[in-house]
């Protein structure tokens, strides 16, 4: 027979694992008496676990949720995965950052040292948080070698699936810098080695290739601030960040409807069916296209390239439409 410490544990990973467990089938799979599942339940129970009995031919228990939160059982996987969230959480603007801190704090303090020091190695830049839908997509088992491999600063060569240049190519040699989540995804900042440049690299599409290579000395990242880094290259826009092409119109809505879905633009009411808004994209077209989508009617403060950009799809949409454009 275990100890009653292990079997306290086993008791409550099973009573975890499943809804109802016939009392039997628990004794069963222990390998003790149904005597000792109730004494061991009892103890639980004085540990704040609310499990309760329930009635029937057989007879079991359940482990059900209470008002307090006791002590939780984690396999190492899902520890890894609990600490993982929670440090996205720090800097995810969700308004419990400093809450998440202090829990990622709690959990790191009672891992096993094999699992505190994986958790070290993962260090990461949360940049923009996913729209509805959207989610990370890179196993852990990617996640963690991207990880150790930027805690390490070792040389990384992987495999690269991108849709565009197919699959048949030679590995790619980097120097990975930091690990980001960028609006749902994982990507890798390096240095490409080969191309001699900053690069951002997908983590769904990287299949690491082992052993890592030697130990670097890391590079700058340009601007020195990752996040507006890889912001300005989503943007199309230089290391900084800042969108090259920017407008200001007045839309006849409310701030209100325009609010969610802005990221990073300037919104001002002005009145309960108006408001002023200042926000970039990375062609004028695209910013012209983008505030089209609020359907609603729209004044350009300016510049003239966007004055012009309107135009430009005023015709192309009366193209597409079939009906002849008034102007060349």
């Amino acid at each position: 027979m275990p100890k009653t410490s292990a079997r306290l544990l086993a008791l409550l990973s099973l009573l975890q694992a499943r809804r109802d467990w016939p009392g039997a089938l628990l004794a069963e799979r222990l390998d003790v008496s149904p005597r000792t599942v109730r004494r061991d339940i009892d103890r639980l129970r004085e540990l704040g676990y609310p499990v309760a009995a329930f009635k029937g031919p057989e007879g079991g228990y359940r482990l059900e949720a209470g008002a307090g939160l006791p002590p939780l059982l984690f396999d190492d996987e899902q520890a890894v995965a609990l600490a993982l969230a929670l440090q996205v959480v720090t800097t995810s603007g969700a308004g419990v950052e400093e809450a998440a801190a202090r829990a990622l704090t709690t959990v790191r303090q009672v891992m096993p040292a094999r699992l505190r020091n994986r958790v070290d190695a993962l260090k990461v830049t949360t940049v923009r948080q996913p729209a509805a839908g959207q989610a990370a997509e890179a196993g852990g088992d990617t996640l963690m070698a991207l990880s150790g491999a930027v805690h390490a600063r070792e040389e990384l060569r992987f495999d690269y699936a991108s849709p565009d240049l197919g699959s048949d190519r030679p590995p790619r040699r980097v120097q990975p810098h930091h690990l980001v989540t960028y609006a749902g995804r994982w990507y890798l900042v390096a240095w490409d080695l080969d191309r001699d440049d900053w690069r951002t690299f997908r983590a769904d599409r990287i299949t690491p290739r082992i052993p890592t290579g030697p130990r670097f000395t890391p590079r700058e990242v340009p601007g020195g601030d990752v996040a507006a880094f890889v912001a300005g290259r989503f943007r199309g826009s230089g290391p900084l960040g800042d969108w090259p092409c920017r407008g200001e119109v007045i839309l006849r809505t409310s701030a209100a409807a325009v609010l969610p879905y802005t990221l990073d633009a300037v919104v001002e009411e002005l009145g309960p069916d108006r408001c002023r808004l200042v926000v970039g994209a990375w062609s004028w077209p695209a910013l012209a296209a983008a505030l089209g989508r609020f359907d609603a009617g729209i004044e350009v403060i300016g510049p003239p390239e966007l004055r012009d950009a309107f135009a430009h799809l005023a015709r192309r949409y009366a193209e597409a439409a079939g009906t002849p454009s008034l102007s060349p």
